[in-house]
């Protein structure tokens, strides 16, 4: 059996999207489920989309996501070169196409600027095409080289014949047949010498021994053009998987950014989703295991991902569930590692010197994404304005007059004791309970709102005594009674 080889070739013109990191997840996929080699190609051949620095953007995400290349150029398989702008300096792509033109397959194209804008047009999937009419395929071989001798600028073109059909195939979506007539005589290699995109993947994937291609099924219109390729060369295509579009919770096309957050995986990582839960995520987005289940670590989808249960419908990215997604990994996350990410959040909110790892402990099961943090421990640093409504609770049978009984009785209990830990203050507390033959909440709603100044605290009573000290909850209880007082 021919060992599988994948391979991801962006382009390196900006940050990587959530669409770009799926191709990528998927491909890693193809190859690590059969053993199977992973491959990184950076396809550079647009030189005025180049962006400064994307290079290393792409290494960063891939290194984040755990994708770990098995070749590319920073490790030669033997393939290399890995970039496409250095495979052009060696004249591969040049070659390839000039054998194309001695076959008939590909012919050069002198036509200017002003003679291609005035051929006819035709509107493809929405778009208007301008379709060439092989005004330079009629060309005699000395008129080639008269041309080519006086510097005139040329582009290769890709000779389809106007009559029958081409079959392509796709794993997911099957035979796909296109009249050849419908078909433009693609560009090859254009006047910078540069080949095109569609030219140099197929060029590439060929003579790299790629087994299986997986993108965007945005790219399924233009694939019988490489069929065409591959047939014209006598060669066999690899095994090819188009993705369902990704789109939001609105069935809108994905953007960049949307009100919900980014979708670009570093910006996202910025606003505290951890590498591990986004690319859980996304192996979600258009595929499904057959037991349903949704949390999986890396090593857990290598062993389950079998391409061939991928969905032909868009997939709706949904920032709620990945949100879910991120606290489950948070919650099984180890405290060490979740203390380090959670700090910067907890020094951002809390600006004196209190137990942070207490706080820690606190939220960890309690938020969905790391800057959730600040808004649920704020109260330690500052006692909030709150209104002494508050203190009535009808699940906890109290009012604002039970309560004020329970803080001018406890306070005394508080000012005498010594041992300000959690577990003696709890003890202390339930004594009084006891005493008075109430239910906890009873005592412990009044106390916890005059210590936290909130209704929704992320502890109980007693721990935020613990972390804020005799001084500091003495002085809350005192204010809880003077407001109590004065309502």
């Amino acid at each position: 059996m021919t060992k599988i080889r994948t391979r991801y070739a962006p382009s390196p013109t900006g940050k990587m999207h959530v669409g770009n990191l799926r191709s990528a997840l998927y491909e890693f996929l193809i190859a690590k489920h059969d053993g199977g080699s992973f491959m990184l190609r950076i396809e550079d051949t647009d030189q005025e989309r180049f962006v400064e620095g994307a290079t290393e953007i792409i290494y960063r995400t891939l290194e984040q996501a755990g994708l770990r290349h098995d070749e590319g150029p920073d490790k030669d398989g033997g393939y290399g070169p890995y970039v496409q702008s250095e495979r052009t300096r060696t004249g591969i792509y040049m070659k390839y196409a000039e054998a194309l033109i001695e076959k008939g397959e590909a012919y050069y194209c002198f036509c200017d600027k002003e003679r291609l804008a005035s051929l006819r047009t035709e509107v493809v999937e929405g778009k208007e095409i301008s379709m060439y009419d092989k005004h330079c395929l009629s060309l005699s071989r000395e008129e080639i080289e008269a041309n080519i001798a006086a510097g005139k600028p040329f582009v290769i073109r890709q000779n389809i014949p106007n009559e029958g059909t081409t079959t392509f195939r796709d794993e997911l979506y099957g035979d796909i047949t296109v009249e050849n007539a419908e078909l433009d005589d693609m560009i090859l290699i254009k006047s910078d010498g540069f080949p095109t995109y569609n030219f140099a993947n197929v060029v590439d994937d060929h003579t790299m021994n790629i087994t299986h291609v997986v993108r965007g099924n945005e790219y399924l219109s233009s694939s019988p053009k490489y069929q065409r390729l591959y047939d014209a060369f006598g060669w066999q295509s690899p095994v090819y998987v188009h993705l369902p579009l990704i789109t939001d919770e609105n069935h809108k096309k994905l953007a960049k950014r949307s009100a919900n957050g980014s979708y670009i995986f570093e910006e996202m990582v910025e606003q505290g989703f951890l590498p591990e839960a986004i690319v859980n995520y996304i192996a979600l987005l258009g595929w499904s295991p057959e037991d349903n289940r949704e949390i999986f670590t890396l090593e857990e989808l290598i062993k389950d991902f079998d391409y061939h249960r991928i969905s032909k419908s868009p997939a709706v990215f949904d920032s709620v569930k990945l949100r879910w997604m991120n606290g489950e990994y948070i919650k099984a996350m180890d405290f060490d590692r979740f203390y380090e990410k959670a700090l910067p959040y907890i020094r951002e909110a809390i600006h004196k010197e209190l137990d942070f790892k207490k706080i820690a402990e606190m939220v960890k099961t309690r938020i969905e994404v790391f800057p959730d943090i600040p808004g649920l421990i704020g109260f330690f640093d500052a006692l909030p304005a709150y209104d002494t409504a508050m203190y009535a609770h009808k699940k906890m049978k109290t009012t604002q007059e039970t309560s004020l009984t329970v803080l001018k009785d406890v306070l005394p209990m508080l000012e005498a004791q010594e041992d300000y830990s959690n577990d003696a203050l709890y003890r202390l507390l339930s004594a009084y309970v006891a005493q008075k033959e109430v239910k906890n909440g009873y005592v412990m709603w009044p106390v916890r709102t005059a210590v936290s100044g909130l209704q929704m605290t992320p502890a109980g009573a007693t721990e935020i005594m613990e972390v804020l000290g005799k001084e500091e909850t003495l002085s809350r209880i005192r204010k809880g009674i003077e407001l109590l007082e004065n309502a």
